[in-house]
């Protein structure tokens, strides 16, 4: 008996180790293979320890598992229903491959209501693990992040209105996307498992693209019209989130809209002060005239990267933090004397031009190719 236990831990550590290499990986530790016992069977620890790390099609991957094409396909079929794999039309034939932690199985895991595990229990296992100072070093380790931050676009200044480009602009990047899906915000649903969420609407998630019909199709989020995206975009804005993307220039899979407390982005930020997302190409700046010393940008901003400090008299006035200031214009949006403008960075941040740029480029910056 003792020879089964080992043999069946072995699969799982191999898996492990597997997500572990990915340009994005996943430290392996007690608690990741706790979280991988509850969504993978020991079968699809097996196929998913011996996956490319490229997509490929199924028949390579029957040449590369030895397992009969039937059997696999059906294996394949169940991993792709719990979001452990992708598998995704190109032409004539579907490609497969195997779902990172992040972006990933977790936030496939929490998109939707789930009867089949645990989900309290999965909450509290990631809760733990992304918490982790070695998973949030493998999130923000990288000069390329997976994601960037969008400003509000109400307060591009119109001297450089021209000058933005459609990667900067949550609704360009929604109008061309043609549409996509709405689903729920995995960490707000997380949180909802904690009993920590905090009130802010839960269905705003926004794929776009091969991966939001992928989305659809897997029953993780229902389709969505541009026009009802934008007008997601304009709620979560009103609200004061922050919009997150997809770090790239074509083709971006993702808009989060994100709440200092529940968001694992913005979370890292602000109580470790670690980056895991590239700043918009904006920052705040204050016009001393005007500034009542209200505090209302510092109560604001998700990861207080804004204090109030005595400028002398008994006179607050905001400083801001230059090195984690996200750009995301929500402390320029509630100031209520219009004291904040948003103005250019003089360096401005371009993205990797698509996915496969992004993974390679993080890669190599860890030293995995």
């Amino acid at each position: 008996m003792g020879h089964t236990v080992n043999a069946k831990e072995e699969v799982y550590r191999a898996l492990a180790e597997r997500l572990n290499r990915m340009p994005v990986g996943a430290p392996v530790n007690e608690i990741l293979m706790e979280i991988l016992y509850r969504l993978y069977t020991e079968s699809e620890a097996a196929v998913g320890s011996k996956f490319p790390m490229v997509p490929m099609t199924l028949d390579k991957i029957v040449g590369i598992t030895g397992m009969k094409r039937e059997v696999l396909k059906k294996t394949l079929d169940d991993m792709a229903d719990k979001g452990l794999v992708l598998d995704l039309p190109r032409r004539e034939c579907t490609y497969y491959m195997l779902a990172p932690m992040m972006s990933g199985f977790f936030e496939f895991t929490f998109m939707r209501v789930r009867d089949s595990v645990n989900m309290k229990e999965l909450a509290e296992l990631f809760e733990r693990y992304l918490e982790c100072p070695e998973m949030r070093d493998e999130l923000s380790g990288s000069d390329t992040k997976l994601f960037q931050t969008l400003v509000y676009e109400s307060l591009i200044p119109a001297a450089v209105e021209t000058e933005v480009l459609t990667y900067e602009k949550a609704s360009a990047i929604i109008r061309q996307s043609g549409g996509g899906t709405l689903s729920l915000c995995s960490c707000k649903h997380k949180a909802s498992h904690l009993g920590k969420a905090c009130g802010a609407p839960m269905e705003v998630c926004t794929s776009l693209g091969h991966i939001a019909k992928w989305i659809a199709y897997r029953g993780m989020g229902k389709p969505a019209t541009v026009d009802e995206l934008l007008r997601v975009l304009d709620q979560t804005e009103k609200l004061g989130l922050v919009h997150l993307g997809d770090n790239v220039l074509n083709q971006p899979a993702y808009i989060c809209h994100c709440c200092g407390c529940c968001c694992e982005v913005l979370r890292s930020i602000r109580e470790h002060g670690k980056l895991q997302t590239h700043p918009s190409n904006f920052i705040p700046t204050r016009d001393t005239d005007s500034c009542t010393g209200c505090g209302t940008c510092a109560d604001s901003c998700h990861i207080k990267a804004i204090v109030m400090r005595d400028t002398g008299g008994g006179i607050e006035a905001p400083d801001f933090d230059r090195q984690i200031c996200l750009g995301c214009g929500v402390c320029a949006s509630s100031c209520p004397s219009g004291a904040l403008t948003m103005s250019r960075r003089e360096v401005l941040h371009v993205p990797p031009e698509n996915k496969m740029e992004q993974l390679t480029r993080i890669a190599r910056e860890k030293g995995r190719i």
